[in-house]
């Protein structure tokens, strides 16, 4: 089974979100997609997030009605900062070889991936899926970007949309649908006492009401 690994803070989780995931697991052919919430990203420590459980919560009743769209709490329950290699690795583990594990990235996550941990590793364990919005016109920028910051080595076959390398895994460009909905506005839209109806699901908006959270 092929499956997708996606995280982040969800802070909070949106419609946008779910569009998103939904479009990767058909284009890329994925049989699940594990959502995994961040408790303490290392790439945003002044970030004013949401209690952690109140974030895993908001995305645990969003999935409630969507096969194969799964939360996980394997970030929330490790001591310390959230780092990626640390998630594929234990994925591997549990699930072993029956499953081919992908990773999910938006393009800017991606073009921030040179500060991460151990980001070779990262490279060499797992296949990364790029969700691109569409804001390249082509894949030269991609390309760069990689020959740089990754490795010298890879080729883009365009056919399959595809960077290859004898040595690393796969990096997959997957387009996906422009989406004017953040979570950036979403918490600016609540500290203002503004509607997010239409924008989170409705169990979503209940907790932020009910917890009283991003006033």
């Amino acid at each position: 089974m092929n499956a997708g690994l996606f995280g982040g803070t969800f802070n909070p989780f949106h419609n946008g979100h779910i569009r998103i995931i939904q479009h990767v697991k058909k284009k890329c052919g994925l049989g699940k997609i594990f959502l995994i919430p961040s408790a303490k990203p290392p790439h945003k420590p002044n970030l004013n997030l949401a209690p952690a459980k109140d974030r895993f919560e908001m995305v645990k009743v969003s999935l409630k009605n969507h096969k194969n769209l799964l939360v996980s709490d394997k970030e929330l329950i490790r001591k310390g900062p959230s780092f990626t290699i640390d998630t594929i690795t234990e994925f591997k583990e549990e699930y072993g070889r029956e499953t081919l594990f992908f990773l999910l990235m938006g393009s800017d996550a991606f073009l921030d991936i040179t500060t991460w941990k151990h980001k070779d590793k990262i490279f060499d364990a797992i296949q990364i899926i790029i969700m691109l919005r569409g804001q390249w016109k082509n894949y030269t920028a991609i390309a760069s970007f990689i020959d740089e910051n990754i490795s010298k080595g890879y080729i883009f076959n365009e056919q399959r949309h595809t960077f290859s390398h004898e040595k690393k895994q796969d990096i997959i460009i997957c387009k996906v649908p422009k989406i004017d909905i953040s979570s950036t506005l979403i918490r600016e839209r609540v500290k203002n006492n503004k509607s997010i109806k239409g924008l989170v699901p409705a169990k979503v908006e209940e907790i932020i009401k009910k917890k009283e959270l991003y006033k």
